[in-house]
């Protein structure tokens, strides 16, 4: 059999309805070794289920009740920063953010403000946020215990109203209190003052610790209260002590450094509170809980927010913070790649059981 060849122009070819196709097995192929995954690194909190679902649509997370108000996406930006130069470009920019993809937010320290209005204009922010998000102020243990003994609890109220916000957040620091060069001492415990607090404030109070986490006695005291919630600020994100010691005094920080190393993982907390929930039945008049403290990404959230048997949310800090200091726009970038890990993982992931 004879072959007869024929020249064929270019523009004879037949052209690929995917002109990307030859670039994109390039890299296949390049990349390929460099994507193996060893089974050491495997993430193992999940059931990867591929078939269930389709592609999730922008936008598909759905909306829910959350200290009373709406909220879209399950995430609420930690209390970072009070009165720095940088306080208002931070909060401005996470409270357009909130706006945007249905967060919480928590303020940094509002205690410049207790006593003046010169550094209002860095926490106003429910201009930005609107009324439909959950916004909490943030005052420390040691500020509030001395509201009360001076009697003058009622600046509380007055906080929460030149600013708008839904309620307080305390942040309970003992262990920073005691590492920072200016630290303050408190002479009564904490769970007094609280109480204290909640008898004579009306609006809702969250509280948490920074950066620790709380053990299984402090926690059950706190969810016999009526708080709105308790936030974890568990141990394996920004740690208050630590910090503390690196701006102190060298042989301090010798002497106390071990205390950096002290305190319960966000997943300890989830398992303690569940365990909690079931011995206190009626008696937990807490239930709502901002899971924080090493929470690195969207994966990590998702996980623990469905792990807890309560409502719950989950929070970070330094993440958000990274990506607020300067655009709008970078922080916006970062906020929308999470949402949509978010919207992935509720698409194909399922937690495993314990």
């Amino acid at each position: 059999m004879t072959f007869t060849s024929k020249s064929v122009t270019v523009d004879t070819l037949p052209q690929s309805n995917d002109p990307t196709a030859a670039a994109r097995k390039r890299d296949h192929i390049e990349l390929a070794f460099r994507s193996q995954v060893e089974s050491g690194t495997l993430d193992n909190r999940f059931f990867y289920e591929p078939v269930l679902a389709a592609h999730p649509e922008k936008g598909s997370l759905k909306k829910f009740l959350f200290l009373g108000k709406t909220m879209t996406a399950p995430v609420w930006v930690s209390s970072m920063t009070g009165g720095t130069e940088h306080a208002n470009t931070i909060n401005h920019n996470l409270a357009r953010a909130c706006k945007e993809f249905g967060m919480g937010m928590g303020l940094g320290s509002c205690r410049p403000l207790l006593y003046s209005n010169d550094s209002l204009a860095d926490f106003n922010v429910r201009p930005l946020i609107g009324d439909d998000l959950p916004l909490f102020a943030n005052l420390g243990i040691a500020q509030l215990e001395e509201l009360i003994d001076k009697g003058e609890l009622y600046r509380v109220q007055d906080l929460l109203s030149k600013l708008q916000a839904d309620g307080l957040i305390i942040h309970i620091n003992p262990l920073q209190e005691w590492l920072q060069p200016e630290g303050d001492r408190f002479k009564r415990p904490p769970l007094e003052t609280i109480q204290r607090v909640l008898e004579k404030t009306e609006a809702p109070v969250i509280v948490k610790e920074v950066g620790q986490g709380m053990g299984y006695e402090s926690l059950k005291a706190l969810m016999q209260l009526p708080l709105a919630a308790i936030d974890f600020a568990a141990n394996g994100g920004t740690n208050f002590s630590r910090l503390e010691m690196l701006r102190g005094d060298a042989q301090k920080a010798a002497t106390y450094e071990p205390l950096a190393y002290v305190g319960h993982s966000a997943e300890e907390m989830v398992i303690l509170a569940n365990q909690l929930l079931l011995e206190l039945g009626n008696a937990a008049q807490c239930r709502q809980f901002i899971i924080s403290g090493g929470v690195q990404h969207f994966l990590d959230g998702y996980y623990l927010i469905n792990k807890i048997q309560a409502p719950a949310i989950y929070g970070q800090a330094s993440a958000f913070l990274r990506h607020a200091r300067g655009s709008y726009e970078a922080l916006q970038e970062y906020v929308a790649a999470q949402v949509e890990g978010l919207e992935l993982a509720n698409a194909f992931l399922k937690i495993k059981p314990v």
